[in-house]
This record gives structure tokens, sequence and C-alpha cells, in this order.
């Protein structure tokens, strides 16, 4: 956050939609007050009885009404988005509160919803010219979706048959310090780069892009993916999840080595000589993944 908000103070005002996200999310992240309001204990999402229901859908109703009476049209799609993201931050925190078996899966909601926020947040202060809806990331792919759904899925039937593999909780830390170590990495790539960065893979040369090599890149070429890929893993490992763990090293794995290989070719297109020495000196900073392979 205070890396956030340097870079704010340094590029300038954080622009419309990036304040309107901003406030959304804060708007719905205040949904954790409500145990305050109540004057009931932290645990009032894992078994919430009907008072605790209502609360939860008046919180949401109302929230929403705000916001269309706030925001016009274009903002409020922006706002609704963050919004959602900061209620999910909300419940998350509020079932890590609590001393309930879902205590774990509440780490990962707030991990969840921070990264695909934040992902949105960096963008509007380090490039808003290419801000849009899609910087949230919440319609990666299909692929995506299904990893996610997959890991809810695994989650829940193994806390049904199989409770006490999910209450490893130095597992849990030990993931949850990986999601926290990889999106702190991921982050300080996309701020380093400046406007740079963006989420698809650029073409074509702006008068604006330069070759960025210090700071994290000095430590890895792609650190923005290495962040992403242990974060990614992480999730797995704090939902003390097997089957997906594995499943999500490999398919990570695979997915960044194509996406580097595409990159790169890229980049020795812009850059040439330049980037082929920095190639040289810098590693990935993925396991077993090394570039493109040039023909000489």
């Amino acid at each position: 956050a205070a890396m956030m908000a340097a870079a704010v103070a340094r590029r300038g005002r954080l622009g419309r939609e990036g304040r309107a996200s901003l406030c959304s999310f804060l708007l719905g992240a205040s949904v954790a007050a409500l145990p305050l309001l109540l004057g009931s204990s932290p645990s009032l999402l894992a078994a919430p009885g009907l008072r605790g229901r209502l609360a939860l859908a008046l919180h949401v109703a109302g929230v929403n009404a705000a916001l269309l009476l706030i925001y016009p049209r274009p903002l409020y799609k922006i706002a609704v988005r963050a919004c959602f993201l900061g209620f999910a931050f909300g419940c998350g925190l509020l079932l890590s509160a609590g001393r309930s078996a879902w205590r774990h899966f509440g780490w990962y909601m707030c991990s969840l919803s921070l990264f695909h926020y934040s992902e949105y947040l960096v963008t509007a202060i380090n490039n808003p010219r290419s801000l849009s809806l899609d910087s949230f990331l919440l319609n990666h792919s299909f692929e995506y979706n299904l990893a996610a759904l997959s890991s809810w899925v695994e989650f829940t039937l193994e806390k049904l048959f199989f409770p006490e593999l999910k209450q490893i909780t130095w597992l849990s830390t030990v993931g949850l310090l990986m999601v926290i170590f990889g999106d702190c990495l991921r982050k300080a790539a996309m701020l380093t780069a400046g406007s740079n960065f963006n989420h698809i893979v650029q073409n074509e040369k702006s008068d604006t892009h330069t070759l960025v090599t210090s700071g994290v890149y000095g430590w890895f070429r792609h650190p923005s993916y290495v962040g992403w890929f242990y974060w990614s893993i992480g999730t797995q490992v704090l939902l003390c999840n097997p089957i997906c763990v594995v499943g999500y090293a490999l398919a990570s794995w695979r997915f960044f080595r194509e996406r580097i290989e595409e990159e790169e070719i890229t980049l020795i297109h812009f850059f040439g000589e330049e980037y082929l020495e920095y190639k040289r000196k810098v590693p990935s900073g993925l396991p077993f993944i090394k570039g493109v392979k040039l023909e000489l």
C-alpha cells in the first residue's frame, strides 16, 4: 500500500476511474464492519443466522443503490466490479477473524480479491491510457476461471471428507507468505515498468517504450510473471489443495513458458542487441524457462 501511495504521489493525482474504483472497493469492504454494527462476533459469515443473512443482503443492496446514484453508467461498470472485489475482501476478513474451519479460505478470499483489484489500481496509476474493465483481469481466460472453480471444488470436497487436511495452519501460512511475496513482486514490477507495462503483449513499439532493466528487472527478466507464478501456486498451498498445487504448477509453468517466448520475440524485434545482452546477463526468474532460443 505504501508503495502504491508513493507511486500516486510521484505520478500525480489518481484519475477519476481510479478514484471511483478505490472508493467502491472500500465501500464493498465495509461489510467487515457488520459484526460491530450488529454487536455480534466476526463469525457472522461462517454460520450466519437469519439476522446475519438479512444484514448481508441489505448491505449489498444498499451499496449497489448508492453506486447507481453516485456514478454515471461508464463509471458504474468500474465501480460495481471494484465494489464486488471489496465485498469479497471484506467477507474474507470476516472468515479470517473467526475460528471456523473456513478461516484459511478467508485468507484465500482476501488474497484473490486484493490481487485482482490491485491489478486495476496499479494500471490506473502507471498507465491510465491502457486502463479498461479488462484491467481487473476478472475475465482473464476460460482456463483461468476453470482453474479457480476447480480449486473451490477441491477445497469443499476435501473439507467434507478429509477435514483435518484443511487445518494444517503452518502449511497455509507458508502459502500465504508465497502469495504475499508473489503479489508484491508483481506489483513492484508493474510500478517499476511504469507506462511500459501492459497486460497485453504489444506488437508495435510506441515512442515512449523503453527497455527497463533496473529494480526488480535487475533480478529477473520477467518479474511480473515470476510473481504471478508463485502467487498462483501459493493460493493452493494456502488452501491445502494437493491436486491443484500440482495442476496449478504445471499449467502456470506451461503458460508462462509460451508467454515469455512470445514476448521475447517482440522485445528482440524492439530493442535488438540491447535486449540480447540483457537476456544473457539476467535470468528469466522461472524454473527451467530460458526464454526464446535464437538460431545462430
